[in-house]
């Protein structure tokens, strides 16, 4: 079987008759979406490398405390969800990642967006919300092709100027963080809909001051004239 799921409330550990399995693309170890479950494993073995063809690893809603330095064997990853665990630092193996498009990484206890993750150009989902996250290291505009980027519930003071060079953006939620301003160049990010899918860009519970929430609301042109005014062109 390519495809594994393990459920139950007492696990606690990865079952060793697990990585013999050399050929699972798919391993899940985490509760059922729509269920309050939380499963009780704190650890992912180093084992995890002996499954290099996985494509998929769920091991969301644990009590994961550490990722391995192995994970970064698993080249053929492409999805891989942790959130909702005890996370407070990742391995600088996780940049080896080159496959990787989705990481979902809400609800952790992270300070800081790990600098390995602006490795991972293939990149195109990234949730860091529900964190506690300070500062946005400006590597992030190695990350070309995202699309998704969710930081609400963090606590940023401000966005590095190379947010804005992500292009790419179609949704960028920043809501109840500490943002008293927006970089210059925010209104380059043309590809934010404000339209009817208004929750696309998301600023509420932020103190902002420049450019003030109205001034948020029109959308990247009118942030874009708002900064160009305050320059007098």
């Amino acid at each position: 079987k390519k495809k594994l799921k393990i459920s139950g409330r007492e696990l606690v550990s990865v079952p060793p008759q697990i990585f013999g399995l050399d050929q699972l693309q798919v391993l899940e170890m985490s509760p059922e979406r729509e269920s309050c479950l939380r499963y009780r494993m704190e650890l992912l073995p180093q084992e995890i490398s002996r499954l290099r063809n996985l494509t998929c690893l769920y091991v969301d809603s644990n009590n994961l405390k550490k990722i391995p330095a192995e994970i970064g064997t698993l080249r053929c990853l492409e999805r891989l969800t942790l959130s909702n665990n005890n996370l407070s630092s990742l391995p600088a193996e996780m940049g080896a990642l080159q496959r990787l498009h989705s990481l979902h990484l809400a609800n952790n206890s992270l300070t800081e967006l790990p600098a390995p993750l602006c490795q991972l150009r293939s990149l195109t989902f990234l949730d860091v919300s529900d964190n506690k996250i300070v500062t946005i290291p400006s590597s992030i505009r190695h990350l070309e092709k995202l699309e998704t980027l969710l930081l609400l519930f963090n606590s940023l003071e401000s966005l590095p100027e190379d947010v804005c060079v992500l292009r790419n953006l179609h949704t960028l939620w920043l809501g109840n963080n500490q943002l008293q301003s927006l970089p210059a160049a925010f209104g380059e990010l043309v590809n934010l809909d404000w339209g009817y899918n208004y929750c696309s860009c998301n600023f509420e519970g932020n103190p902002l001051e420049s450019p003030p929430p109205e001034v948020c609301s029109r959308g990247p042109e009118g942030i874009r004239d708002y900064f160009l005014s305050l320059h007098g062109i």
